[in-house]
């Protein structure tokens, strides 16, 4: 049977790259974000392997109807990719602003710990996959870097629990790139990682055999 995959994040950059990625490669995809518009747009590309779900994710009763629609219409989940994060504007911590670090937290932090409990009774039902994007800033120290701390809770998060995962057959991956050429950043940056590199990056860590759990893939800009 097709297995099914969950993206949230997925209007746009390395969410949007991943479903189609994850459905050229035979999954079916449920795509959440709060860009309706967008998210219809990439559904119509798709085809019928994929299903738009607006959902505000730091929205827990939203995630969890987003959850329980893709599960009545694949009959299952298999895998989920915890992609959606922002940045702040002002860096540092003297000079930063406790309102964006509130807002980044609810999502970079937060909402990560609510897709996991959302969709973790179904993801053991499967002996399924749990996906979540980090970050180059989760591995190193940045000079009053508030979202590379955010980036380090979601690589600890992913270690303790693939410990977690591996009692019922599951596992979960942490992706850390370095610079992505995305709407993350105001200019573009080409000669960067491209969101196609992180979606390859997933479909390599889901389609590894029962009994290898690759725990971290970490990439960096070729240049």
């Amino acid at each position: 049977m097709t297995r099914t995959l969950l993206i949230t994040g997925a209007s746009t950059g390395i969410g949007a790259a991943s479903a189609r990625a994850a459905a050229k490669a035979g999954w079916n995809v449920a795509l959440l974000a709060r860009s309706g518009d967008k998210l219809d747009k990439l559904a119509g590309e798709i085809g019928d392997a994929a299903l738009a779900l607006t959902c505000d994710i730091t929205d827990r009763s939203a995630l969890d109807d987003a959850v329980e629609q893709t599960v009545a219409r694949f009959r299952g989940l298999d895998a989920v990719f915890a992609n959606a994060g922002m940045g702040v504007a002002k860096a540092g911590v003297e000079s930063g602003d406790p309102e964006q670090w509130r807002k980044l937290v609810d999502l970079n932090v937060l909402a990560v710990l609510n897709t996991a409990h959302a969709t973790l009774p179904h993801l053991r039902k499967t002996e399924g996959h749990f996906v979540v994007t980090g970050s180059k800033a989760g591995r190193d120290h940045l000079k009053g870097s508030v979202y590379g701390a955010t980036k380090w809770f979601v690589h600890g998060l992913a270690g303790n629990l693939a410990e977690e995962m591996r009692e019922w057959g599951g596992r979960c991956t942490v992706i850390s790139p370095g610079m992505v050429d995305t709407a993350f950043f105001d200019e573009p940056k080409p000669e960067k990682l491209q969101p196609e590199d992180i979606a390859d990056a997933l479909v390599f860590a889901l389609s590894q055999r029962k009994t290898s759990a690759v725990r971290e893939i970490h990439l960096m800009p070729n240049d």
